[in-house]
């Protein structure tokens, strides 16, 4: 586990750094109403550690395994309207919920990362798989942000 908190400090510091430097090219550009702007993307990773927050406070008082629920993540970035938002509102409220999720995992009693989930696809896992989950999905996006 401490190489996934590891993982994530990394991206909250590495995120953090990109848009105190403006190092984020075309960053509120939209080409296409069909294709997230990476504003949007942004917007889009607040959606995802907002659930995934959710997920790994719930996990520890709910019944095993946890049912992991699912997101409508298209209809969620339309309606936080992030393309509209002001940027550094955006990124400050990314790095709180990032900040309290790291917070959480450093604090979690080791036997917490063998609590088992249900996947909606009825895979049975455990909660590392479902931080590892999250860091990956997080350092995809990021790679957008930075490179696209």
């Amino acid at each position: 586990m401490e190489n996934e908190i590891k993982r994530l400090q990394l991206y909250v510091k590495e995120l953090e750094q990109l848009f105190s430097t403006n190092s984020i090219a075309n960053f509120e550009e939209k080409l296409d109403v069909l294709i997230w702007s990476k504003k949007e993307i942004l917007g889009h990773l607040i959606d995802s550690a907002i659930n995934n927050l959710q997920r790994f406070t719930e996990i520890q008082f709910y019944d095993k395994p946890y049912p992991v629920r699912t997101y409508n993540q298209e209809a969620l970035v339309l309606a936080n309207n992030y393309q509209n938002k002001d940027k550094n509102d955006l990124v400050q409220f990314w790095l709180q919920i990032n900040n309290q999720i790291l917070f959480i995992l450093q604090n979690f009693p080791v036997e917490f990362l063998d609590f088992q989930l249900l996947l909606p696809n009825k895979e049975l896992r455990d909660l590392k798989f479902l931080i590892s989950d999250y860091i990956d999905h997080l350092a995809h996006h990021l790679t957008q942000l930075k490179y696209s």
